[in-house]
């Protein structure tokens, strides 16, 4: 039960795991070649989310609705930087609280100009389990500090790539990535940091589009398959997949962990705030 609101937040980070180049690319990599996706950094670029932006999900453990999660973007400024501001929440619900009751909070302050990582925070409750995090990232001394307020000690880390955190990323490849840049069967790479076990990378493969139904009507997604780290959060034999809208807006419709008992599930439950149309296949 604990791994349901990391699911939901971790598998939209994994959705972003790009690793910018020095040429300011977001690169891809297989084994057969290396393509990049040429990042625009054209001020009349489309933003594919604004403030206000709100999406609400819905997780599911068979046929048990087991918590609900939301990410809503906001605006602020740290240390005199505009930032977008998001806040993700989880709680488990119904039954499953009685069970095991889950209350997180993670938050990312990233650059509106950017898109790189200046605070982040994760703030769990998941049966008693607690963290209390927060990681401020200093670019222009190429490092992050994290302080871990619940065992009162700081830990320094270097940064010597570009490093997004558990949000920040999925945001950052919404607004920079081309469809026509994706590549079925290539991968991107990611460098991640969201807590005191340090810097490590993530891998995402594209696996193409696929049609699905959903409570709004039937909608185009391209899949992803992020290869998470074996021991970290889940087993080497699950299985997740993610599928993201395939529209102006890129939000995620489902994500899916095959587990080796049965399977979790989280579903696009609402939205509000979005920049673009949401597009729906009208039969």
């Amino acid at each position: 039960m604990k791994k349901f609101l990391l699911l939901l937040v971790l598998s939209m980070g994994l959705f972003a795991n790009a690793q910018e180049s020095k040429s300011g690319d977001l690169v891809m990599n297989s084994k057969q070649h290396r393509s990049t996706i040429t990042h625009n950094k054209s001020p009349e670029r489309e933003s594919a989310f604004k403030p206000g932006e709100w999406l609400k999900f819905r997780m599911h453990y068979g046929w048990l609705n087991a918590s609900i999660a939301t990410l809503q973007v906001k605006s602020a400024k740290i240390d005199g930087v505009p930032t977008y501001h998001v806040v993700g929440k989880g709680k488990t619900t119904g039954l499953a609280s009685v069970f095991f009751k889950v209350d997180d909070t993670y938050e990312s302050y990233f650059g509106k100009k950017d898109g790189r990582p200046y605070r982040f925070i994760r703030k769990i409750d998941e049966g008693g389990y607690t963290k209390d995090i927060e990681i401020n990232f200093d670019h222009k001394n190429s490092k992050a500090v994290l302080n871990d307020k619940k065992n009162n000690k700081k830990i320094d880390f270097t940064l010597q790539d570009s490093v997004q955190d558990l949000l920040s990323a999925f945001y950052y490849l919404r607004n920079n990535y081309k469809l026509e840049d994706l590549v079925q069967g290539e991968s991107i790479t990611l460098n991640m940091l969201y807590d005191d076990d340090g810097i490590f990378p993530f891998k995402l493969k594209y696996l193409g589009k696929e049609v699905l139904k959903t409570k709004f009507g039937k909608v185009e997604c391209l899949k992803f398959r992020p290869y998470v780290q074996s021991g970290r959060v889940f087993k080497e034999q699950e299985s997740l997949s993610l599928w993201v809208s395939n529209d102006m807006n890129k939000i995620p419709v489902r994500i899916k962990a095959d587990l080796a008992v049965g399977s979790i599930k989280a579903d696009l439950d609402g939205y509000n705030g979005l920049k673009h149309q949401f597009k729906i296949i009208m039969d």
